[in-house]
């Protein structure tokens, strides 16, 4: 592997997650690729409530929900559901929390909030017998090892497996063949390892980024979730001022910013659509930003920097995609002299 020798928590726990994820696939899945944890059968409709990190992965979870399911799925911040006067409580629906230490205070109110309405809970969190796992009805351990550093790395992708399991046994109960999708995530260990190799390619590119103050991140569909988290990733580690959006969003205003000469970003776990490429084409006629592609991208596109990783799968592409995000965010902090395990100002909970 390389870069054998981390020298901080984060870059520790980024290369922790190849095992991690193993450990987990073998913890929650049996060798006949029956998933074991239970869940409520009778369900029509999913709402995932999170905050930071967790509440990507729940946008993630949502998308995948609708994709392979056939569920309704919804995200909503832990916050602004608290806010809601009125939120969904019909008897048919599921409310799952996603928290790395269990003891995130807006998401444990957020579910108190739920049960006091009759829903029924989940949890998916990373610490067993914390507030939240006492409280939830059911509950997905996500194994990943203690965390210490502060930005979410092993515990994200951990909370996004966990997802991708639940989305799959909500599609089994509904008569879906989901053994393709378990062969599937068998292979995301090989593939994160095959990630790990692309380290210098993403030091090149971190070193470039380290030169701006702003980044713009867009995407589409499901690719969202993790511009969205990359965005974090970058902002919590190196101070830059990253914003992200959905591209074709994006045109309707908001790229008047690029008149302030940022970097550009664009993910897609998917091949670039016709919209995609046309928009890409159109920022780099109107503004020429350097553009980076993490993902897919198309000879129609000149970007600067390019990091992709082939993968057969799209779900566990997205794990590789996420993984570099990390370690691009990783090596822009390290450019600029952050430290990346105390970024000023934030705490982290561990209980």
């Amino acid at each position: 592997m390389f870069n054998s020798k981390p020298k901080s928590s984060m870059e520790t726990e980024i290369f922790e997650q190849a095992n991690v994820l193993e450990n987990l696939l073998n913890t929650h899945v049996n060798d006949n690729n029956y998933i074991l944890f239970d869940i409520p059968s009778d369900i029509q409709k999913v709402v995932i409530v999170a905050s930071g990190s967790s509440y990507h992965c729940a946008r993630y979870a949502a998308d995948l929900f609708g994709n392979i399911a056939n569920i309704e799925a919804r995200a909503i911040y832990s916050s602004e559901f608290l806010l809601k006067s009125a939120v969904p409580h019909e008897s048919d629906i599921l409310y799952v929390f996603i928290t790395q230490s269990g003891e995130t205070s807006d998401t444990n109110s957020a579910l108190r909030k739920a049960k006091e309405l009759g829903m029924r809970t989940l949890c998916i969190t990373n610490k067993k017998g914390s507030t939240i796992w006492e409280a939830s009805d059911f509950k997905i351990d996500c194994c990943a090892g203690e965390e210490k550093s502060i930005a979410a790395t092993k515990s994200l992708t951990t909370q996004m497996l966990c997802c991708t399991l639940l989305v799959l046994k909500y599609a089994a109960h509904k008569g879906i063949d989901i053994s393709h999708y378990i062969e599937q995530l068998k292979t995301i260990t090989a593939n994160i390892e095959k990630t790990y190799e692309l380290h210098p390619i993403i030091k090149d590119t971190a070193k470039f980024l380290a030169k701006f103050k702003n980044i713009v991140i867009t995407a589409d569909g499901i690719s969202y979730a993790i511009a969205k988290e990359a965005s974090l990733k970058i902002k919590e580690t190196s101070y830059i001022n990253v914003y992200s959006n959905i591209l074709g969003e994006f045109m309707h205003g908001h790229v008047a910013i690029l008149n302030n000469k940022p970097a550009f970003i664009h993910i897609s776990i998917n091949e670039l659509s016709y919209t995609a490429i046309k928009n890409l084409n159109k920022i780099v006629e109107d503004y020429n930003p350097p553009i980076c592609i993490i993902g897919c991208s198309n000879d129609k596109i000149k970007a600067k920097h390019h990091i992709n990783i082939d993968c057969e799968s799209d779900i566990v592409k997205s794990f590789c995609i996420v993984v570099i995000a990390q370690l691009l965010a990783l090596e822009t902090a390290k450019a600029l002299g952050r430290n990346v395990d105390k970024p000023h100002g934030l705490n982290k909970i561990v209980k």
